[in-house]
């Protein structure tokens, strides 16, 4: 299980996931090393809601080529899950 570790890291801001929103649909980063169990498990502890299915994908960072040397760097990887939230519950994360 998740000890001594941070499941959720950050939601994930763009127009896909703010129009998956409307739908009870939320996006985040999580550990890449997070189960589905334990990402059920932070989402309805943290925000207090019912989560109906979890889908999670690992995404590949891009290779970023330097401007000055001919080097090329890379971004991290990332795991993302996509939580869909029972019946009417929502999460109030931009609603300020």
């Amino acid at each position: 299980m998740a000890h001594g570790r941070t499941v959720l890291l950050r939601p994930v801001i763009s127009e896909k996931s703010y129009s998956m929103m409307e739908n009870g649909t939320y996006v985040f980063v999580v550990d890449p090393h997070a189960s589905k169990v334990e990402i059920r498990q932070a989402v309805e502890q943290s925000f207090g809601v019912r989560v109906a299915n979890i889908n999670t994908l690992n995404r590949k960072g891009k290779r970023k080529r330097n401007r000055r040397a001919a080097t090329f760097g890379k971004r991290p990887d990332q795991k993302r899950a996509i939580v869909r939230l029972a019946g009417d519950d929502r999460i109030e994360l931009f609603e300020s």
